[in-house]
């Protein structure tokens, strides 16, 4: 009898005794035995500790607009497991996924897979049928051994290094860029989105022979100078200029992003050529679930799916530009792998009462609500704060307790924005 999609995915989660299982052997000699299929004629991968989803967002948005046909892979998923894989602007449909999912078991034989290494031939197998003009792939942990590095990329892109699966990648900026300088290949253009990297990417990156693209040196943002509605200007050392929209994604962050997703689009010239009217409308329409989304409005909710403290940087520098006149009330779960002291530290008192949601229910990983009360004890001993056992429960008593004015954050993991999706689809 054939397995329906989440008979495939429950059968997955039991194929490999563990979740996370770094290295390229098993996954390559699966890939090699399916044919070594490309997904594309171009390849794009997206690497890094934040940004990417909204990075690959912003190419897929660029090229799409200049009539390109286009593949994106990304992980994790909010509401449906579809949604890790668009072919041209749409999610892989089920009879898809569970095609794909055959052909990987015929050609696994005994080579155990995890689910992620699954879901990421499954992307390369049905984006070489889709006839793509290019293929963007999400990073799911580090780079150097993921399985989306099966793939040579034409251009790498390594959004931010911050400090996030350190018991994989290692403890300090340094090492987890040498672990995300992985996804590059030699000759070819590493984009790097951060202006302050770590020298261990830069290291890693010219010991690799990429061609290097940073921030700040190689494309910069300026202001747009009274060009028209322009609200900033993208300029390349090699003279191009585009005079731009601010991005709809929400917060100061997505600027960067912006930015470095028209660096690796630029990087694709003369392969492909996407022009300033491409760019603006892809700004201008471009949203990504689960990053900063507006999903109610009495009282404001907003879900956000930051998880660690750069992350929580990030929805600080939001909230400051929001100058908000009422509370913020923050509903926050984690899983068991996150500094949470990191997190709550960087929001600080910005957060007038926490409702720490527990996770232990949803996944093995995640933390109880008394464990997220004894961080906050720690970094902000005076917080307010109530403990619940899950996010439906802390959501509702934040709902209750908002007055008008007042704004409810949901964020800390994909767990918690899926929550808040789910309820409100």
């Amino acid at each position: 009898m054939t397995r329906s999609l989440s008979d495939w995915l429950a059968y997955q989660e039991r194929t490999h005794p563990r979740d996370i299982a770094l290295g390229l052997d098993r996954v390559r000699a699966v890939w090699t035995a399916m044919g070594a299929p490309r997904p594309a004629p171009l390849v794009v991968t997206v690497g890094g500790t934040n940004g990417k989803g909204s990075t690959v967002a912003l190419v897929e948005g660029m090229l799409r607009a200049a009539g390109y046909r286009v593949g994106c892979y990304t992980s994790p998923h909010l509401v449906r497991y579809n949604e890790r894989i668009r072919l041209d602007g749409r999610d892989a449909d089920d009879a898809a996924l569970v095609a794909s999912f055959e052909r990987i078991e015929r050609a696994r034989g005994d080579i155990a897979q995890t689910y992620f290494e699954f879901g990421t031939l499954a992307a390369i197998d049905l984006m070489s049928r889709a006839s793509l003009d290019v293929a963007i792939l999400e990073v799911g942990l580090g780079g150097r051994l993921d399985a989306v590095n099966l793939v040579d990329a034409d251009v790498a892109v390594i959004t931010t290094i911050d400090l996030d699966h350190q018991d994989w990648l290692g403890g300090d900026r340094d090492s987890i860029g040498r672990e995300k300088a992985g996804i590059a290949r030699p000759g070819r253009p590493a984009i790097v989105g951060e202006r302050q990297p770590p020298d261990g990417l830069l290291t890693a990156l010219a010991a690799h022979g990429a061609r290097l693209v940073r921030a700040g040196i190689d494309y910069r943002v300026e202001p747009a100078g009274g060009d028209g509605d322009a609200a900033w200007t993208w300029v390349h050392a090699d003279g191009t200029r585009h005079a731009l929209p601010l991005p709809a994604l929400d917060a100061p962050v997505q600027l960067d992003n912006a930015a470095t997703a028209i660096a690796a689009v630029h990087a694709l010239v003369p392969r492909v050529v996407v022009p300033t009217a491409a760019l603006r409308h892809a700004l201008a329409a471009v949203r990504v679930p689960g990053r900063l989304q507006r999903i109610g409005e009495h009282p404001t909710t907003v879900v956000d799916v930051g998880h660690n403290p750069q992350a929580a940087r990030a929805l600080a520098a939001w909230i400051d530009a929001e100058h908000r006149d009422g509370r913020l009330l923050a509903v926050y779960g984690a899983l068991s792998d996150k500094d949470t002291k990191g997190v709550m530290a960087a929001l600080g008192d910005r957060v007038d009462h926490w409702y720490l949601a527990g996770l232990d229910g949803d996944t093995p990983r995640g933390l109880a609500g008394p464990a997220l009360a004894d961080s906050l004890a720690v970094v902000l001993p005076h917080a307010a704060h109530a403990v619940f056992d899950d996010v439906a429960s802390a959501w509702a008593g934040a709902r209750s307790a908002a007055g008008e004015g007042d704004t409810v954050l949901l964020f800390g993991s994909f767990f918690v924005a899926s929550a808040a999706l789910a309820a409100t689809t």
